[in-house]
């Protein structure tokens, strides 16, 4: 076969260093857009991006170039770049170390849209902590509560 054809679309959650409410309303659209500009400029297609005061999710079509782990690596250390720029007050903004990679069947990527455009009413009622679990419990995987947070 001449052609490579990938169609992965990857839901990728992480939150601040210590769950801290660093994303304040003055910058969220705008650290939004920084985040799917990274991904972008990585060949990975941005479908939504979104969030809170405290983490992102984002939806992506990862490139078929672009290895899941490398692809999230970038995007934080170019937006955690950015988003210090800004403002001195930044100047401690630290995503966490970990992040949550979810594969999402292109069926399924309207509803993983409407997913992250509610997370701040969906984050009225239940906490990052409590909507990660849920999700990786979703999609069976195995944790260990002490290496969840940082």
């Amino acid at each position: 076969m001449p052609q490579s054809l990938v169609q992965n679309y990857v839901h990728i959650c992480f939150s601040t260093k210590g769950r801290l409410p660093l994303i304040q309303d003055s910058i969220q659209e705008e650290l939004f857009a920084y985040l799917g500009g990274v991904c972008k400029n990585l060949e990975s297609q941005p479908i939504i991006v979104g969030g809170t005061n405290d983490h992102v999710h984002l939806l992506v079509k990862l490139s078929r170039k672009m290895a899941l782990m490398d692809l999230v690596e970038k995007v934080k250390t170019h937006s955690s770049k950015w988003i210090k720029s800004k403002d001195p007050k930044f100047s401690n903004f630290y995503w966490q170390h970990g992040y949550g990679g979810f594969s999402v069947n292109p069926r399924q990527v309207d509803r993983v849209v409407a997913y992250i455009k509610n997370q701040r009413e969906h984050h009225r009622k239940v906490s990052f902590q409590e909507e990660y679990r849920r999700v990786l419990r979703k999609y069976k995987m195995n944790f260990d509560e002490r290496f969840l947070w940082d």
